[in-house]
């Protein structure tokens, strides 16, 4: 994807795109591009690929939410802070927080918030189900992009968000994961409101964004730890 396809296409998602946009993503990308010949952030190396893969698909979140206004997100398994980083470039109003287990991604977001003089945005090291209890039922919106099966996913991420709080998976082909996570989104007094289907322009690859209410306060006993929601099917 060249920058014009880039800000054409998202000219389609009523994203209107500014120098200022292009600027922070460019100096993004070089970023990435730089330490990843140290760590190993992402396999996308390609200019085309980053804007593609990472800037775009980060962004289709919009799809699913209206992100024009001032609502507490967490992105868990950010990664190299897809989506969350790319979120807050472009909604600047959001109070974003990153959490991932690899402290050297989480270096790089650093030092990326810090270059891109971004304010309300947090990164954390560590694990979802390892998350401070202040933040329970504290975020508007939670979002993960190609971390895990929805089953395990919605219990680490549905304790943290607020009642009618919504949880967007960001998925791929998504399988046997909507049956597989009935037993568990009911125990969290939470349901699927949405499922979003569409190919990525270009190169046509499926996408699904899973769109989950929650309905009631979570027990205190969710999440679990992470061998047990692992080897549980419920």
């Amino acid at each position: 994807m060249t920058i014009e396809e880039f800000i054409h296409e998202l000219e389609k998602l009523n994203i209107k795109v500014t120098a200022q946009n292009l600027k922070d993503l460019e100096t993004y990308k070089e970023m990435l591009i730089a330490y990843n010949q140290k760590f190993n952030l992402t396999a996308i190396k390609e200019e085309k690929e980053i804007y593609l893969k990472h800037f775009y698909d980060s962004l289709t979140l919009i799809k699913a939410v209206n992100l024009n206004s001032k609502l507490k997100l967490l992105d868990i398994g950010t990664g190299a802070g897809f989506p969350g980083l790319v979120l807050k470039i472009f909604y600047p109003d959001l109070e974003i927080t990153l959490i991932d287990s690899n402290n050297k991604k989480i270096t790089f977001l650093n030092e990326m918030i810090k270059k891109l003089n971004l304010s309300q945005i947090t990164c954390l090291n560590t694990r979802a189900e390892n998350l401070p209890r202040t933040y329970r039922e504290y975020f508007d919106i939670i979002t993960s992009r190609a971390v895990a099966n929805l089953r395990i996913l919605s219990e680490l991420s549905i304790p943290y968000l607020k009642v009618k709080g919504k949880f967007i998976a960001m998925k791929g082909n998504i399988n046997n994961e909507l049956e597989e996570s009935n037993n568990i989104l009911q125990k969290l007094d939470s349901k699927i409101i949405n499922i979003i289907k569409f190919n990525l322009p270009i190169e046509l690859s499926n996408r699904s964004l899973i769109v989950i209410e929650k309905e009631k306060t979570t027990s205190l006993i969710y999440p679990r730890k992470y061998d047990k929601i692992i080897k549980s099917k419920k």
